[in-house]
C-alpha cells in the first residue's frame, strides 16, 4: 500500500523507539546533516546565483498536503484561443548546490527525501530545502520555469523551460482546492487546472496509460498519538498529477531530441503476468472480457469494494522493474514506461529527488541551445545505480514504519477477532494478506484456503513492536459479503 505521512510532529511513542532506531540504522537513514554540510549551505543561501529574468508577474500558486515547506512546483495555467498554457515553476536547486561541495555529496549519499510520521530527512538541509529554494507564498525565489502550450485537446506541443525569479502567491492544500473548485470560489487558474486534469486524463486513457486508484495507507501524528487510516485521493489530487506527468513527459520529449538525458523506466508486463492477473478476476468472479484490455479493466474497478480492492491490490504487481535510462548519443532501447504507455522523466521533484536537479539542466542546455554542463554529463552512467539504491532503502524505511505502526495499533490486543478482506493468497505456503478497516491495517493472516476478495474473521495471535511482525489465524469466511 502507498505510504503517506500527512502530519510531522515530534514524539515517538516508547514501544516504537527501538524498532525505529534498529530500521534507521540497518537502511542507514542518515540522522543529521554533517556540519560542513549545513555550514555549505549557510554560504549557499547568503550568495544564491540568481538568473536576470523576472517572472514574478506569473501569478503561481503551490498545491501540497497540509504543513509542507519543502515546495517543489507552483502552477499557473491561463487560456490561450483555445487552448491553454500551463505555466509550471520548479525550484531551482542548482542556485545553491555547486557540483562537488559538501551539499552535493551529500545529496548524492541520500538520493531522496526520507520520510517518517516523526520526523523527515531531507535530501538537502533545510536552509535550502524548506527556506531558500522552497516556492514559499510571497517570497522571490529562482525557478525553472516550464512553459507548456497546450491546444483545445490538451495536446501539449513545444516546451519550453528557462531560468527565471517567480512568486507564489499563496500555498494551499488538495483540500481547500478541491473546495474551492466545489464551491464555485476557485480562482481561473484553479478552474483551468481542472480543465486540463481531465483532459488529460483522457488523454492518458486513450494512450492506453492506467493509474491504480488504490486507497493510501496513512500515518496520523498528533502530540505522540499515532494513528492508521485508509485515505482516497481527491480528484484534484489525479489533475495536479497530470500536470507534473505532462511535465515529466515534455522533459522526456526535450531529452530524446537531443539524445541526451536520463529517463524513469518501466518495463512492460509479460503474458504470464497479465494471464495470472485474469484468472485472479476469474477467481474473484470480476467480469474481464477477452476483447477488455488491461487499462479499460483497471478503470472499471471500484476500490470502495472488497473484491475490486483485491484484484487493485493484485494488479500492482503486474508492472515490476521500474528503474532510470541514462543515455548519451544513443537512445535506450527500452525507453518507455510501460504503465504510462509513453516516454517520461522525474522532473519536477528537485528538493526531494536527486536525479530531477540533472535532468532539470539538461532541459534547459536544450532550451538555451548551449551544451549541456560537463558536471551533469560526467554523473550521468552513475545516477541509475544511485537512484536505485536509494529507492531500495525509502521503500524498506517506509513498508517498516507502517508495518511498526501497525503493530503499536494493534498491541495489546491479541486474541481479539477482527474483520477483513482478504487481498492476496500464496496457497501453497498457507498465508495472505488481508485489510482490515478499523484499525486500518494491511496484516499478514495464515490460512490453508483463503477466499480472496472475500470478508473473513481472523485472531490476532501475535504482535513484535520490535520488529513490526503481526500475524493472524483461525480463519473462519463470512459469507455472502463484499
Amino acid at each position: 500500500m502507498p505510504f503517506r505521512p500527512v502530519r510531522l510532529r515530534e514524539g515517538v511513542p516508547a514501544p516504537l523507539q527501538e524498532g525505529l532506531e534498529r530500521l534507521r540504522r540497518e537502511l542507514e537513514v542518515p540522522a543529521e546533516f554533517p556540519a560542513e554540510v549545513l555550514a555549505a549551505a549557510d554560504r549557499a543561501v547568503a550568495e544564491p546565483r540568481l538568473p536576470s529574468l523576472d517572472r514574478t508577474d506569473l501569478e503561481f500558486v503551490t498545491i501540497d498536503p497540509p504543513g509542507a515547506k519543502d515546495l517543489d512546483q507552483a502552477l499557473f495555467i491561463e487560456r490561450s484561443g483555445d487552448g491553454f498554457v500551463v505555466w509550471y515553476a520548479i525550484a531551482d536547486v542548482a542556485a545553491f548546490v555547486s557540483p562537488g561541495d559538501p551539499i552535493d555529496l551529500e545529496a548524492h549519499s541520500r538520493g531522496q527525501t526520507f520520510y517518517a510520521p516523526h520526523r523527515r530527512t531531507p535530501l538537502h538541509p533545510p536552509a535550502i530545502s524548506e527556506n531558500a529554494a522552497s516556492l514559499l507564498p510571497d517570497q522571490v525565489r529562482p525557478a525553472l520555469v516550464w512553459r507548456l502550450p497546450l491546444d483545445a485537446h490538451g495536446v501539449f506541443a513545444m516546451p519550453h523551460v528557462e531560468r527565471a525569479l517567480v512568486r507564489s502567491r499563496e500555498q494551499l492544500t488538495y483540500d481547500e482546492v478541491q473546495d474551492q473548485l466545489d464551491n464555485g470560489t476557485a480562482s481561473e487558474s484553479l478552474k483551468l487546472l481542472q480543465t486540463v486534469g481531465l483532459l488529460r486524463e483522457r488523454i492518458e486513457r486513450d494512450r492506453g496509460g492506467v493509474s491504480l486508484n488504490i486507497p493510501e495507507q496513512e500515518i496520523n501524528v498528533d502530540n505522540g498519538h499515532w494513528e492508521l487510516e485508509f485515505r482516497s485521493t481527491l480528484p484534484v489530487e489525479g489533475w495536479n498529477a497530470q500536470i507534473s506527468l505532462m511535465t515529466g513527459m515534455a522533459a522526456a520529449h526535450l531529452m530524446m531530441y537531443a539524445d541526451i538525458g536520463i529517463l524513469r523506466t518501466l518495463p512492460p508486463a509479460d503474458n504470464g503476468s497479465l494471464r495470472r492477473l485474469r484468472n485472479v478476476a476469474r477467481a474473484l468472479q470480476i467480469p474481464w472480457p477477452a476483447e477488455m484490455d488491461y487499462p479499460e479493466f483497471v478503470r472499471s474497478l471500484d476500490s470502495r469494494r472488497g473484491d475490486h480492492a483485491a484484484m487493485l491490490y493484485a494488479c500492482t504487481t503486474l508492472f515490476r522493474g521500474a528503474g532510470y535510462q541514462a543515455f548519451n548519443g544513443v537512445l535506450p532501447a527500452d525507453a518507455l514506461h510501460a504503465a504510462l504507455a509513453i516516454e517520461y522523466a522525474h522532473a519536477t521533484a528537485p528538493l526531494r529527488r536527486l536525479v530531477d536537479r540533472y535532468v532539470l539542466e539538461i532541459c534547459a542546455a536544450i532550451c538555451a541551445e548551449v551544451d549541456v554542463p560537463g558536471w551533469v554529463v560526467n554523473e550521468l552512467e552513475n545516477l541509475p545505480e544511485t537512484m536505485a539504491d536509494s529507492n531500495r532503502r525509502a521503500k524498506k524505511y517506509e513498508r517498516g514504519i507502517v508495518d511498526l505502526t501497525e503493530a503499536l495499533v494493534l498491541s495489546g490486543r491479541e486474541g481479539e477477532v477482527f474483520v477483513g478482506t482478504v487481498v492476496d493468497v500464496d496457497n501453497k505456503r498457507g498465508r495472505g494478506r488481508f485489510m482490515i478497516t478499523e484499525p486500518a491495517v494491511e496484516a499478514s493472516v495464515k490460512g490453508s484456503q483463503l477466499p480472496l476478495g472475500e470478508d473473513i474473521e481472523a485472531r490476532l495471535t501475535s504482535v513484535d513492536l520490535t520488529t513490526g511482525v503481526t500475524q493472524f489465524a483461525d480463519v473462519t469466511p463470512r459469507r455472502g459479503r463484499r
